[in-house]
């Protein structure tokens, strides 16, 4: 199901959800098209390319793809790559410490086909050009991954923000959260277990609030969009105790 984010003359953000089915994780993915350049960001995995290029279709010519940007490495955000390098001519964007990694995803009926089109994001972010547009890539390291990355869109205002902010709630993208104490306890259990610890979730949180945000969209479930429910969730995360800070010696005894 294709979801208008944000439109103007040049401008497009569609999100994709409820394309996984089965016992796979519920993921969004999301389309940013900007004067006839296009950017996919977390395509996600095998689950999700048929259906998911079928819908894209429906926008713009797939083979005419600029770029793909991943969050992370994970299989829901990357998987399908060598379906995307072969039917397209797009550029993929990821941390430099998973770059390396990306191959192992690849056949070698496809590898040929690379050449030089993963490029690597440095640690500290970078300004991905889309046209005339620039994507932003924030650092969000080990939230969940050692190289992460979100996406801030600076024309619609959107931040793609991965994992973070994820829930487990019903529903995806076709509803901004609406009561946000009642949907902390669908994210609660995910961010302490993925998110690392108090100190990235405040790092991240102090980046954030410098951005001109409309709204902030997870990979996973409900986005967060009025500027309440924004700033509601981001006292919540800038306070999460999680990850290593909730690890304790008898998590580490044998057996």
């Amino acid at each position: 199901m294709a979801i208008e984010l944000y439109r103007d003359d040049n401008h497009v953000c569609i999100a994709f959800e409820d394309l996984v089915h089965g016992s796979g994780v519920q993921a969004n993915q999301f389309l940013v098209v900007h004067d006839g350049h296009a950017a996919l960001i977390d395509p996600g995995g095998d689950l999700t390319y048929s259906q998911l290029s079928i819908e894209i279709g429906k926008l713009i010519r797939v083979k005419d793809l600029d770029l793909i940007l991943a969050s992370h490495q994970d299989p829901d955000c990357i998987a399908s790559l060598d379906k995307w390098l072969m039917f397209t001519d797009c550029k993929i964007g990821i941390s430099e410490i998973w770059s390396r990694f990306l191959p192992h995803l690849i056949p070698g009926y496809v590898e040929r086909i690379v050449h030089n089109r993963i490029f690597a994001i440095p640690d500290r972010g970078a300004g991905i050009s889309l046209g005339d547009c620039k994507i932003k890539a924030l650092p969000a390291h080990f939230m969940h991954s050692e190289g992460n990355f979100s996406f801030y869109d600076p024309v619609s205002k959107i931040l793609f923000s991965g994992d973070i902010g994820a829930s487990m709630a019903p529903g995806g993208c076709r509803q901004g959260v609406q009561d946000f104490a009642q949907h902390v306890t669908t994210m609660q259990k995910f961010h302490e277990r993925y998110m690392n610890s108090n100190r990235v979730c405040r790092l991240w949180t102090n980046m954030v609030r410098q951005l001109d945000l409309s709204m902030i969209v997870p990979q996973h479930g409900c986005p967060f969009v009025d500027k309440e429910v924004i700033d509601q969730f981001l006292d919540w995360f800038e306070n999460l105790q999680c990850g290593v800070d909730l690890m304790r010696q008898s998590d580490y005894s044998p057996i």
